[in-house]
């Protein structure tokens, strides 16, 4: 993902649920649509292997991100 896409959303992780080396608790990640999950209350996410893996929606809380930020999110491997 180069670039912020428009209806790209975020969360904040609030626990990792045990999956400490795929999730820190106070971190944000870009959800990827996924409405088969959604169903079934789980969301799509970026995680730290820098993959998309489902996790239980209760994991996180939904947050807005400025425009202004998103590319941040986008490009990480980038700011390194």
């Amino acid at each position: 993902m180069a670039n912020h896409q428009p209806g790209t959303s975020y969360v904040l992780c609030i626990d990792n649920g045990g999956y400490r080396a795929s999730l820190e608790v106070r971190k944000v990640y870009v959800v990827l649509p996924d409405e088969s999950a959604a169903r079934s209350n789980f969301i799509r996410v970026i995680d730290e292997t820098e993959e998309d893996y489902l996790y239980h929606e209760s994991l996180f809380v939904p947050i807005e991100i400025p425009p202004q930020a998103a590319a941040l999110f986008h490009n990480v491997n980038k700011i390194a």
